[in-house]
């Protein structure tokens, strides 16, 4: 593996979006890296473009209004990182792959699965070429886990319950208030959020997914489960000392980082307020037009046999995930956030297990970017998240849509197989 500086040339890396995950992640991730280095951005927001160019020393000419800017010039950068909306990141990441790029790409890569059937066929030969965002294969706590179900000193794992607990203020901010709060805006939040979860599974497991089937429940931000007296905005409700979704509990007097610095390019207090009053960030979450479910389950089989079952709740204190494995000889739990897992052989004493869980996604971040400058300064792919393995898990959140929809279970390879 790379040492970090080890008389290696700098690669150069081209950031299409300067939203949260493009500026606030990518971008101090990689100063951070001594061996990978920002060179040009591609963001339509005047505002957003100029920070991360100020930010990032990126020069006039290396600034570009759109990607369709950025590829018509020739190479100018070793790497690509695709941060835009969910609902923009094939074109582009096709056609930089096209051009000759090493492509970090956010997920979800498509919501369209004819899009994924391309990406299936023509870019076959490219896949060694994309890495795409599942942070949670990066973090020191899921590689753990993996390692410990390698080692059998839990036997056969034969049934793994895993929840995603969203939390009550990151589902108002993101899925209700946000970006991500309808399908007309973007992808599915099985998909959108929780494909990270899908993958994860899948990548542990080792195995395909076989039949799936889902429910949701009946969804809670909305007309009928308003309190009386709410107001459209939280700035002007006279119960909102009682609400913990306030749009001025969440965003008010809370300093800067996330969830604030996603509402506004204005980062003060005066104009935060000014967000409150005009964007969606400041409706009350019973007047919104959201539509993602926000308790989500799922029944998974997989191909050798082992079922999991899958739930994201957005009513929880805690940003987390929480995991049980069972197996023929002992269990496995863990706590993603707080970093704790519990080996519970049934013929020794329990281990706790300490993880480190320094910086955001629980270290994976970090990591991840770690691994992209590996792929351009070596070509080492090792165990990155690459165009083709990632593909199951978005087949399983769009087969999990449709078994929502139809009430009835979907066998994966005939749904894979299938013509759109």
């Amino acid at each position: 593996m790379i040492g970090r500086g080890d008389n290696i040339k700098t690669k150069k890396v081209a950031i299409i979006g300067a939203g949260n995950r493009g500026k606030d992640v990518y971008a101090k991730l990689i100063k951070e890296n001594k061996n990978l280095e920002v060179n040009a951005i591609a963001e339509p927001q005047k505002l957003r473009r100029d920070k991360f160019a100020q930010e990032n020393n990126i020069p006039p000419n290396l600034q570009f209004k759109s990607w369709e800017d950025l590829l018509i010039e020739g190479r100018l950068a070793d790497g690509i990182i695709v941060a835009t909306g969910d609902k923009l990141h094939f074109k582009p990441l096709t056609k930089f792959l096209e051009k000759g790029y090493k492509i970090l790409c956010e997920k979800p890569i498509t919501d369209q699965y004819h899009e994924l059937k391309q990406l299936e066929k023509k870019y076959y030969k490219y896949s060694n070429k994309v890495m795409v965002a599942h942070v949670l294969r990066y973090t020191p706590f899921f590689n753990k886990i993996k390692e410990i179900i390698k080692s059998k000193i839990i036997g056969r794992v034969r049934f793994i319950n895993l929840i995603e607990n969203i939390g009550y203020f990151h589902y108002a901010h993101s899925y209700v208030r946000g970006n991500w709060r309808n399908k007309k805006v973007a992808a599915p939040i099985i998909l959108a959020k929780s494909c990270h979860d899908l993958d994860i599974l899948y990548w542990l497991l080792d195995s395909r997914y076989k039949r799936i089937y889902s429910e949701i429940s009946e969804k809670y931000f909305n007309h009928e489960h308003q309190p009386s007296q709410v107001a459209q905005r939280c700035i002007d409700c006279v119960i909102e000392d009682n609400c913990p979704y306030s749009a001025k509990k969440v965003y008010l007097n809370k300093g800067y980082q996330w969830p604030i610095s996603t509402i506004t390019e204005e980062l003060s207090q005066a104009g935060i307020k000014k967000a409150l009053a005009k964007s969606n960030y400041g409706r009350c979450v019973y007047r919104v037009d959201n539509d993602q479910p926000d308790v989500y389950s799922a029944l998974l089989k997989f191909n050798n046999e082992v079922t999991a079952h899958f739930t994201l709740t957005a009513f929880s204190k805690e940003m987390t995930r929480k995991i049980n494995i069972f197996a023929t000889h002992g269990e496995i739990s863990g706590d993603l956030e707080a970093g704790q897992i519990v080996l519970k052989p049934f013929l020794g004493k329990n281990k706790k297990i300490e993880i480190d869980i320094y910086g955001a996604h629980a270290g994976g971040d970090r990591k991840l970017i770690n691994s992209f400058a590996a792929l351009l300064l070596q070509d080492d792919f090792n165990n990155q998240s690459n165009l083709l393995s990632s593909l199951e898990s978005h087949y399983a959140a769009l087969a999990l849509e449709k078994a929502r929809y139809d009430k009835s279970p979907i066998e994966l390879n005939l749904f894979r197989r299938r013509n759109i």
